[in-house]
């Protein structure tokens, strides 16, 4: 039978509202430029995938997005804020999480415990709040509790909730990459290389995963040197190389782009 992940995707029409609209950013480290004026619009619902050569820029615009670095120029909008100069965790609470290619979770902290640390504005985190209203602060962390193993359910790691964080292995370790930026309730998330280092059984749930979170109408932008499950997820694919724009189409049109072939392969193919 085939698997969720094996049906082809059909992303949101392109009328959809912009969720994160990217406008000519640009990235300078002293005299290298790692971004060269790259637009990117990923609309409600769409799951766009970002590829390149290594070197190609992909992580840093995702940090341009993120926040955890600031533009040179350009403009980064969020559901219809303008937030360049904003801090990464304003653009969290404005709807954008993000993974990273290597996770490194709480080593010594529970599984659960790591999902828990993706939520957002907890009262119990306010000193006289404690003092106040510790009803209602029981109440707030009991039901981020029930949220957190509602969503280890959902990546399937459910049974290792008590286990220290160190004893997963690489896939499990972004499937709880994954709960906890979930606990943030985003509107769009950042998927850094989720495929990296993952065996084929989990890759498949990574990906079943992803599908159904789209599905439930969240956007997606994904880099992925797997280009196997960029077809399988995304209908939409924009290509960099050297920090700038190469191509952009479905992943069909893109792989087969002269330019795209020529900055993966250097013109061998």
């Amino acid at each position: 039978m085939q698997s969720v992940a094996d049906e082809k995707h059909e992303t949101a029409s392109i009328e959809g509202k912009p969720v994160i609209d990217a406008r000519r950013l640009v990235k300078r480290f002293g005299g290298m430029t790692a971004v060269a004026g790259i637009s990117l619009v990923l609309r409600q619902g769409e799951m766009i995938g970002l590829i390149g050569p290594n070197g190609a820029g992909k992580t840093t615009l995702f940090n341009l997005i993120a926040g955890s670095l600031k533009p040179s120029s350009g403009e980064i909008w969020i559901s219809g804020r303008e937030v360049s100069q904003d801090r990464p965790e304003l653009r969290i609470a404005r709807g954008v999480g993000r993974t990273f290619q290597i996770p490194r979770p709480f080593a010594e902290m529970t599984v659960l415990e790591n999902v828990l640390t993706g939520a957002q504005d907890q009262d119990g985190e306010r000193l006289f709040a404690n003092f106040f209203n510790p009803g209602y602060i029981a109440r707030q962390e009991r039901a981020a509790i029930d949220k957190a193993r509602s969503l280890l359910s959902f990546v399937t790691l459910s049974g290792l909730e008590n286990e220290p964080a160190r004893v997963l292995s690489g896939g499990q370790r972004k499937l709880l990459e994954l709960a906890r930026i979930l606990m943030a309730d985003p509107t769009a998330i950042l998927l850094d290389e989720p495929a990296a280092g993952v065996n084929p059984a989990l890759l498949e749930t990574i990906m079943e995963r992803v599908l159904e979170l789209n599905a439930q109408g969240k956007s997606i932008l994904l880099i992925e040197h797997n280009m196997d499950m960029v077809s399988r997820l995304c209908s939409r694919v924009m290509a960099m190389a050297s920090g700038r724009y190469l191509a952009e189409g479905t992943p069909d049109e893109v792989a087969t782009n002269p330019a795209v072939i020529e900055a993966y392969l250097g013109g061998a193919a």
